[in-house]
């Protein structure tokens, strides 16, 4: 990323998140659990986390026995999720070279990270690193803004961002393909409970924040706490529940 990073820019934005590893992964909600096993077929053994960061699905992937393997383009990412998860075998690569052999995996999970690679390429690659019959997963973690607490957030986090619609929260299915079956769907509500003080932290978290001058980054934080101070659902609370609308997609390589 340079020196002066443009908040604008794509490219920019993607590498932004190598600067701000740490409270990412403090502060990001994690995924729920029948929506991992909608995602993962039974029979998988070995599965890729693709766009894996700081393991927030890893984690889920662990917790149930499969040996994961986690790709990343950014290695402070990747550093987080090896401290948490020592065990999992991590590789610095983007989803258009996937630096794993043909067919070496059963399933393929990719959690809110579709959006920054090039979709027919990166396609061509999870098939590639796929065994017939195999399973792509794609899944988005989207905040609940019929809440009009979260809806004030959103528009908080949002101001000034011209690469609106949220390219972190692009929800539409992905398009794979002949080499992929048909594209399920499915969708999880849930709630993420976590301190009222990490609002802030988690409007830090994002590329878009992470990209802009100190001076607007001051603003923006400072918007933050005082909706926290202002907002009745909020004001003088030590927790607060954030609630998430988790969608996944799946298709088998034929």
């Amino acid at each position: 990323m340079s020196s002066t990073p443009d908040p604008q820019s794509p490219a920019d934005r993607a590498a932004s998140f190598s600067t701000g590893a740490d409270v990412y992964a403090r502060v990001r909600p994690t995924y729920p659990a029948d929506a991992v096993d909608w995602m993962v077929p039974p029979d998988a053994a070995q599965v890729l986390d693709l766009g894996a960061g700081t393991g927030l699905l890893t984690r889920r992937l662990v917790e149930r026995g499969l040996d994961v393997v986690a790709v990343d383009a950014s290695r402070p990412m990747l550093d987080e999720l090896a401290t948490a998860l020592p065990d999992v075998t991590t590789h610095v690569g983007s989803a258009e070279e996937l630096p794993l052999p043909d067919a070496s995996v059963d399933a393929v999970v990719v959690g809110q990270a579709w959006h920054w690679f090039d979709e027919a390429r990166a396609s061509a690659e999870i098939a590639r690193v796929l065994r017939p019959g195999g399973a792509l997963a794609v899944v988005w973690n989207d905040r609940d803004e019929r809440i009009d607490w979260v809806s004030r957030f959103g528009e908080i986090l949002h101001t000034g961002d011209q690469l609106q619609p949220d390219s972190e929260q692009s929800s539409a299915a992905p398009a794979l393909g002949e080499t992929f079956g048909e594209v399920e769907v499915a969708e999880f509500r849930w709630l993420h409970h976590l301190p009222t003080a990490d609002l802030r932290a988690l409007a830090g978290s994002r590329s878009y924040f992470l990209t802009l001058p100190e001076p607007e980054r001051d603003r923006l934080l400072q918007r933050v706490d005082d909706l926290v101070v202002t907002h009745p659902d909020l004001a003088g609370t030590q927790e607060i529940a954030m609630p998430y609308v988790t969608t996944a997609y799946r298709a088998r390589r034929r």
